[in-house]
């Protein structure tokens, strides 16, 4: 992975070499919660330069961590998954998670708020079981975003993959969400529950009665809200 060795046979120091060049455990949670293509993958590290994550990508891959495939019938589009080795680091990448979500301060958390990977993050975790069994469309509004990031659409159809679009899809909407990215954010990380949100008026829910009452079962929160935080 990198010019530099440790030189220990020590294998945390083996490891390191491998683990630890810049950006390369965010791009390992990206295909550990089921990103496989490019453009995915870039969607989930988007302040990650595509030289960059292209050369990640071909470091794992030859250190036995992804295999690379072209899609069928798609010859010049390639697909990236985990080996089992890979597959082997997921309670790896997510104990680095638990570990940041425990210790890390809440505000230096919330001083890197990124719009694109919030709600790319959200989109990948609805669940649409307790959704009517149709197309629904949820609009969220940033009030406190410029214009081209203040309104993005989740797109949600039985049996399709589940949509993120920050360009108008044309559907009617069924509910808005309006906040401003800080009160999202901390509601996903699991800071602030959503009824406080509202009582608040930081948070507004307005439109479909269903989705609204069951808004907590099919808004997953990220995987780490629900571990204790040992510092304020």
């Amino acid at each position: 992975m990198s010019n530099a060795s440790y030189n220990q046979f020590c294998p945390v120091a083996m490891a390191s070499e491998i683990l630890c060049a810049r950006w390369t455990l965010v791009l390992l949670r990206e295909l550990i919660v089921g990103s496989t293509r490019f453009n995915e993958l870039r969607r989930g590290v988007p302040r990650m330069s595509p030289a960059l994550l292209s050369r990640r990508l071909k470091d794992l891959e030859a250190a036995g961590i992804v295999q690379r495939s072209s899609v069928r019938g798609e010859p010049d589009i390639y697909e990236y998954r985990l080996t089992k080795a890979g597959r082997d680091l997921q309670p790896v990448v997510e104990a680095v998670g638990i570990w940041g979500h425990r210790w890390i301060e809440t505000e230096a958390t919330l001083a890197n708020l990124d719009a694109n990977l919030l709600m790319w993050d959200m989109r990948r975790n609805i669940d649409p079981a307790p959704m009517p069994n149709r197309r629904s469309t949820i609009e969220v509004i940033f009030s406190d975003q410029a214009a081209a990031r203040r309104k993005w659409w989740l797109v949600v159809e039985p049996g399709k993959e589940i949509d993120l679009c920050s360009v108008d899809p044309g559907f009617e909407v069924d509910l808005f969400l309006s906040t401003d990215l800080r009160t999202m954010t901390e509601i996903w990380m699991g800071y602030t529950p959503i009824a406080r949100a509202k009582e608040q008026g930081r948070l507004t829910v307005t439109g479909n009665r269903q989705l609204e009452a069951k808004l907590k079962s099919w808004l997953s929160l990220s995987l780490y809200a629900k571990v204790e935080k040992l510092v304020a």
